[in-house]
């Protein structure tokens, strides 16, 4: 039984879904503005591995992950560079798409954009007003009215009289209490804009994601995620609004990843910490940080150094260098290994111990390579199949092993005739020279391994 930790109930619950075998699963995805940051490759790969294991277990998944294409961000920075909103938005989501195929993230299913919900957008706050949940103001915004919704903070464990005596009491007096939070902004000169009951004007953030999610899952789904930087106010709104305007209940159970730390501070631009994927992916193959993404648990902080990830580029090719050279063969079922696998990911998305069933295949199959290949290579189709769960190992390990690394700008033939005269010299008996080559190579970040009269190679 797959057990997920409910942020709503702070506890772990059999996971049931409400239209037995299929999973509707929202996703809170990008602000694009800007190019994607390490906070946003976890949630790209922590949803992604929920996806591919719950399709696993033979349940067909609907995977909604939004897109928010505006914004104040947005805007304050098409004005920056003085361009277009729809051409800065649209270079972004081509960048995080970019970003996101490297780090073999699937595509959703649905990656609604919210300038194209606002017809859905404008009903849901009208539905908002006629049911005394919102009301217009004066300035021709339209808020939330907070007190009327009696579960608002439960998400979150937030009292809303402790919320009302730390709320900074704001300058414009339109709203009828500092609590309540914004659903339509008025129009401001040279703002884009689009028409509504209440004049010109856009959406504020939160109620985007109750339009988009609710269009395309129903009132009511199964899942919902993102990081835990949107558990308040983003994901508490997003309740009260749904619900409010549906009278339904809005989603069964919340999903949150932890926080990225770099180098065991928090992330940020400020701390001169903050890194893109682009940034990252320059120093390190797209599924070494995928794999370091992995093994880690989901909910548990992420602490990003460059020790972390070389730690996470040798264990990724302790993996790959148990697949070398194995032929293809069937996969074993009913395997103890698999048994293990599911049920570490059926325990909350557990990837660390599946990722430890892993390395207990790759001992495993090392351990009986040399006397009985038929069953290496029947563990090493295990190794894959498991590793595609996670989407990792689904290259050839050669691919992976001859990939990356610091070389010294040495190509793939420049090293292979580097061995060729280490083999011309091993035949000369001119061992000097063959350790002399083989040494120089090592200190280029290139590792030989010589057995059966045969040398390969990989990068360091």
């Amino acid at each position: 039984m797959l057990q997920i930790h409910n942020t709503l109930t702070r506890k772990k619950e059999t996971f049931t879904p409400i239209e037995p075998g299929k999973v509707r699963l929202y996703v809170c995805g990008m602000t694009v503005y800007d190019y994607c940051h390490l906070g946003h490759a976890r949630v790209l790969v922590v949803f992604d591995m929920v996806v591919r294991y719950l399709r696993a277990r033979g349940m067909v998944v609907t995977y909604v992950r939004n897109v928010t294409d505006i914004d104040d961000k947005i805007i304050k920075r098409a004005n920056e560079n003085k361009e277009d909103i729809d051409a800065l938005t649209g270079r972004f989501i081509a960048a995080m798409h970019e970003d996101a195929d490297k780090l073999g993230v699937l595509r959703p299913d649905q990656e609604p954009r919210a300038t194209r919900y606002m017809a859905e957008i404008i009903r849901m706050i009208e539905a908002l007003i006629a049911r005394g949940f919102a009301y217009a103001a004066p300035n021709n915004d339209v808020y939330y009215r907070v007190r009327s919704f009696p579960h608002y903070g439960q998400l979150s464990g937030k009292s809303v009289d402790d919320l009302r005596v730390g709320a900074r009491v704001e300058a414009d007096e339109s709203k009828d209490d500092p609590l309540d939070f914004v659903l339509w902004k008025a129009a401001k000169p040279g703002d884009p804009h689009w028409d509504s009951p209440w004049g010109q004007g856009r959406p504020g953030w939160h109620i985007e994601c109750s339009a988009m999610s609710t269009c395309c899952l129903g009132n009511h789904f199964d899942i919902h995620g993102g990081g835990l930087d949107l558990q308040f106010p983003h994901h508490e709104n997003e309740i009260a609004q749904s619900e409010g305007a549906t009278g339904e209940k809005f989603v069964n159970l919340w999903m949150h990843n932890g926080f990225v730390r770099v180098d065991d501070e928090k992330m940020s631009k400020s701390l001169g910490n903050f890194f893109t994927i682009r940034e990252v992916l320059a120093k390190y193959d797209p599924e070494v940080v995928r794999y370091f993404i992995l093994a880690s648990h989901y909910r548990s902080p992420l602490n990003y150094g460059d020790e972390s990830l070389d730690s996470a580029k040798s264990a990724l090719t302790r993996l790959y260098t148990a697949l070398k050279d194995l032929p293809d063969a069937a996969v074993p079922v009913g395997t103890e290994y698999e048994q293990r696998f599911n049920d570490a990911m059926d325990d909350d998305f557990n990837t660390p111990i599946a990722v430890a069933v892993l390395f207990d295949l790759a001992r495993d199959i090392n351990k009986v390579r040399a006397d009985d290949s038929a069953q290496a290579a029947t563990l090493g189709a295990l190794l894959r199949k498991l590793g595609g769960i996670l989407g990792i190992l689904q290259r050839m390990a050669d691919d992976y092993l001859k990939a990356g690394g610091a070389t010294d700008g040495l190509s793939d033939g420049a090293i292979e005739a580097l061995i060729a005269q280490r083999l011309a010299a091993r035949k000369a008996r001119n061992f000097a020279e063959s350790d002399r080559i083989r040494d120089d190579l090592k200190a280029k970040g290139v590792i030989l391994e010589d057995a059966a009269g045969t040398t390969t190679w990989r990068r360091g």
